[in-house]
């Protein structure tokens, strides 16, 4: 009996992928301190504004790491714009993960209490 060696689509199509397979090398990290985790990459800061009607107060990392003051504009989707000033030492508070709470400039009557960390 003469023994067929030809392979049908399918397992043509198995062996193929397989052989693609072959060459790659997936690495997957385990939990438990094995590297850094996306919280404990350096990222930038938002802050909880109090009132708020669509403003939007962010620090950016590299804000953060220059630790130098910042004025930021709030306005975010809102109708009017109100800015805070965030001075070098607070930045660095932020940065070190300390609680800083700023007010806003009055704009169109009142004032937001925008608290980082």
């Amino acid at each position: 009996m003469e023994e067929n060696n030809t392979l049908d689509r399918r397992e043509f199509t198995v062996a193929s992928i397989m052989a693609l397979l072959g060459g790659i090398t997936i690495t997957i990290t385990g939990c438990g301190g094995d590297g850094p985790t996306t919280s404990d990459m350096p990222q930038d800061e938002t802050g909880a504004i109090s009132a708020n009607h669509g403003h939007v107060a962010v620090i950016t990392i590299a804000q953060l790491n220059a630790g130098a003051s910042v004025r930021l504009n709030i306005q975010g989707t809102s109708s009017h714009p109100h800015t805070v000033d965030v001075s070098a030492v607070e930045i660095v508070d932020i940065r070190n993960q300390i609680r800083v709470s700023k007010t806003s400039t009055t704009e169109d009557g009142h004032s937001h209490t925008v608290t980082f960390n």
